[in-house]
């Protein structure tokens, strides 16, 4: 839809500028048809717009780490993701670090097998239909849980890990 949003905007700041957020929204609602039922076309747009100015993504990537360096063994991370693209990038950390990769020089002896970070707690946590009715804004919330475990870890430790295996 970018293309089509783009065009639109294109067009219409060659006939008057774009002052207010509602021509903007208008704009969109007009390029564009929305996928879920009772939500306003323009939420993604304004959502992508919102995560690249504020570099959501880079940001979470930058925390999660650090996050998790800062944790006593036995210390839990809870994240409350509330976007696809952010979420991914939490679930592929946590993954990472509960499920290390074995080195590729195998064979190794089992003291050399590298010990998970974190452990995992529990399934996703989506908002239930109660939630949602009462917290429109709850639809897209994902909770992850993880707790740490007692192997050594600071941020030199995720050098060990593929620099973009849990990055979007």
């Amino acid at each position: 839809f970018a293309k089509q949003i783009a065009a639109a905007i294109v067009a219409a700041r060659a006939r008057e500028p774009i002052v207010r957020t509602q021509q903007l929204a208008d704009l969109v609602a007009a390029a564009v048809r929305t996928r879920e039922a009772g939500q306003d076309p323009a939420t993604r747009t304004f959502q992508a717009l919102r995560i690249l100015v504020n570099r959501e993504l880079e940001e979470v990537s930058l925390m999660l780490p650090q996050a998790v360096a800062r944790l006593a063994p036995g210390g839990r991370l809870a994240v409350l993701s509330f976007h696809s693209l952010e979420d991914r990038i939490v679930k592929r950390f946590m993954r990472a670090l509960a499920q290390p990769a074995l080195p590729r020089d195998l064979p190794i002896r089992a003291s050399e097998m590298p010990q998970a970070a974190l452990r995992i707690l529990t399934r996703p946590v989506r908002a239930g239909a109660a939630e949602r009715a009462a917290n429109p804004r709850a639809r897209s919330a994902v909770l992850r849980v993880a707790e740490r475990t007692d192997v050594p870890f600071d941020l030199a430790s995720l050098a060990r890990i593929e620099p973009d295996a849990w990055r979007s």
